[in-house]
């Protein structure tokens, strides 16, 4: 005699299944396939098509959602984003009973660290300018400087710059950390508001942004901002391309107000291949690939998202929309 296989309530298959749409990469999505056949037998996940059974889905998962979403998923009651930013979406355009939930991943905060890291060290370490030495066959040794001597300016404190502001502090920089409303954090110098933002700006050698892209932030490293920044400072911008006015980083870059940067974003990607800042002597540029979800760990939160709700719970990491974010 068999026994049946062991089921929780978290498991047990439902008198009506429920579908969840993704639209997003589809090599990634095989793993979304598999995860939610293996392990939420309750749940099933179908890819987005406009005529298809995923516009009847009540849960939708993607970066791009469809063009007028409240028309094309008509029981639309929650909107995974795919990735930790929302800026992106068309949350003021949604039905105010859609839910808009961010995606809160260890991987994806660890992976921009390494990111925000890696650039800082490369910038501290003059690593633009020795790939342009290295290309023009010079061999040019520049003074080793230590970390204590290199104040690093981390702009957006949230989930990843906290993190990274934390990392980056672990080598010896000074860190100090800029964002709209006032944080705390531990052996963190802190600034806030339109304010403060000379002040933190004028002790920053290594500037980091890692803020979300708003109309308040579109723009924002522009040429003003670089005049406020000591003669010679580093750019990281793992953020997003719209908040660089890029002629005027260009021309910072040719007057040696700023140094070098190092761009993961551009405002227009895929650039063309002409694109000036690609083949800018001081400026390393990677293709939006500082922080990438890992489908595994995504697959199983949207999940526990989806059970919360329908057990009549609060969704984890659902965002304040009265607040904008």
């Amino acid at each position: 005699m068999t026994t049946p296989a062991m089921t929780t309530p978290d498991t047990m298959p439902s008198a009506e299944t429920t579908l969840v749409a993704y639209k997003s990469d589809p090599v990634r999505g095989a793993v979304w396939h598999e995860i939610f056949s293996r392990e939420a037998p309750d749940l099933r996940l179908v890819d987005w098509a406009p005529e298809g059974e995923a516009a009847d889905a009540r849960f939708l998962v993607a970066w791009t959602p469809p063009d007028d979403l409240p028309r094309a998923m008509p029981r639309l009651e929650a909107l995974f984003c795919i990735g930790a930013g929302i800026d992106h979406l068309p949350v003021a355009a949604l039905p105010p009973a859609v839910q808009v939930v961010r995606m809160v991943d260890p991987n994806l905060t660890a992976s921009m660290v390494e990111y925000v890291v890696m650039a800082v060290l490369a910038l501290h370490r003059d690593m633009p300018f020795y790939r342009s030495e290295q290309a023009a066959g010079r061999w040019t040794p520049r003074p080793v400087r230590p970390a204590a001597t290199r104040r690093v300016g981390i702009m957006g404190l949230g989930v990843l710059g906290q993190a990274a502001a934390r990392a980056v502090a672990g080598f010896g920089f000074p860190v100090r950390g800029w964002s709209a409303t006032p944080k705390s954090l531990d052996g963190i110098e802190t600034f806030a508001g339109d304010a403060a933002l000379g002040d933190f700006l004028a002790g920053t050698d290594i500037l980091v942004c890692l803020l979300p892209l708003t109309p308040a932030t579109r723009g924002l490293l522009d040429r003003r901002l670089f005049d406020r920044l000591p003669e010679g400072a580093g750019l990281v911008n793992s953020g997003r391309g719209g908040h660089v006015v890029e002629a005027d980083l260009l021309a910072a870059l040719e007057t040696g107000r700023l140094g070098a940067a190092i761009l993961d974003v551009l405002d227009r990607e895929p650039p063309s291949a002409d694109h000036p800042l690609l083949s800018h002597p001081r400026v390393m540029v990677t293709p939006h690939v500082a922080s990438a979800t890992q489908p595994e760990g995504a697959a199983r939160q949207v999940i526990a998202g989806v059970r919360a709700h329908l057990r009549g719970e609060p969704i984890p990491h659902a965002i304040d929309r009265r607040q904008g974010y």
